[in-house]
């Protein structure tokens, strides 16, 4: 069994060339979940726009994940960008044959705001989690 370290903080930035290849594919109106959060609005409590990006704080990815499903279930198409964790609660009852998954090949190098010039690989592999109206 390997270990794999957990990071000190929650703020990993998405790398942006991820990020702008992704908009290019759904056209994001919102973040709910921004880098640059001033922690004035609550993505957890408040509403979301037409067409999400999430790459949340994966402390709390679980609720993220349930918001999610919630917001699609309003008819809004949300795109995650998470860890492919297969045997969680939130994954059978709110991802499991309700939206489409795309597994990223190769390890995520998100960027540390702290120091944004040096990228980090993630510890864990990444998939993106899309929950689109149209698959209803």
């Amino acid at each position: 069994m390997s270990y794999m370290p957990k990071s000190k903080s929650d703020i990993w930035h998405t790398p942006p060339e991820l990020y702008d290849e992704l908009n290019k594919r759904f056209c994001f109106t919102h973040d709910p979940c921004p880098a640059n959060w001033d922690g004035k609005v609550d993505g957890l409590t408040s509403e979301w726009g037409d067409v999400n990006f999430v790459n949340p704080p994966y402390s709390q990815v679980s609720k993220w994940i349930a918001k999610a499903h919630e917001e699609w279930k309003k008819g809004k198409v949300v795109v995650m960008l998470i860890n492919p964790v297969t045997d969680t609660i939130a994954f059978h009852k709110y991802i499991y044959k309700q939206a489409e998954l795309e597994f990223i090949k190769g390890r995520v190098k998100f960027i540390n705001p702290a120091q944004p010039d040096k990228r980090s690989p993630s510890p864990k592999p990444s998939m993106l989690v899309i929950f689109n109206p149209k698959l209803k």
